[in-house]
């Protein structure tokens, strides 16, 4: 029987960093940098510029150093993503302990962008717990893109059906079970639920 592949979302997730919507990590920067939360997520989460990030077709760093040097901060880019890769690292135990199961193989499928994928994997020492880490940044497609989806399954080699999506944005699990995934959409209120949705996927 085939096992299935648990495509595991990190942000909201296995990382409880974001509360109602909202990105915790950045509750400080008034008081840390002299940053208006809102001015930098005006720039870096547009419309027209966040999907590009996420994608790798802008580099974070330079957009990131453009606008702080524009908004007249005296901040070394790197210095500043040090300080956001940091305070935005929340793991759930809980969550995370799931990803001991042995009747499944688990990976992670999340939207960021390479540089924040590396700290992850790496700094956050996520990528010894799962078979592979897929980002959209090294990917060059972001869900709830349908090649984000196809992408996963080449490198599984298995069928649609043997993979489950457990994600914190509906959109996400729509677009994966429309492809014939299984989905989870997990939030506040269903994360009681996942141990149970678990055990039956065998």
């Amino acid at each position: 029987m085939q096992q299935p592949i648990i495509v595991w979302d990190f942000d909201g997730v296995l990382n409880a960093n974001v509360i109602d919507g909202r990105f915790v990590w950045a509750d400080r920067l008034q008081q840390d940098w002299g940053i208006d939360r809102a001015a930098l997520v005006a720039h870096l989460f547009h419309r027209d510029r966040i999907g590009r990030i996420m994608r790798g077709q802008i580099d974070l760093r330079d957009e990131l150093q453009f606008w702080l040097t524009d908004a007249g901060h005296n901040i070394d880019a790197d210095v500043f993503l040090a300080y956001w890769f940091a305070n935005d690292a929340l793991p759930d135990a809980k969550v995370v302990r799931h990803l001991e199961r042995r009747d499944a193989t688990h990976v992670i499928g999340t939207n960021n962008e390479a540089r924040r994928a590396a700290y992850i994997e790496r700094d956050m020492g996520f990528g010894s717990l799962v078979s592979h880490i897929f980002a959209s940044g090294r990917m060059g497609h972001a869900k709830p893109d349908t090649a984000y989806f196809r992408h996963i399954e080449t490198w599984s080699g298995a069928p649609a059906h043997a993979h489950v999506l457990v994600d914190d944005t509906q959109a996400n699990v729509t677009a994966a079970r429309a492809l014939g995934w299984q989905g989870f959409h997990f939030t506040n209120e269903t994360r009681g639920g996942l141990p149970a949705f678990l055990d039956q996927l065998g």
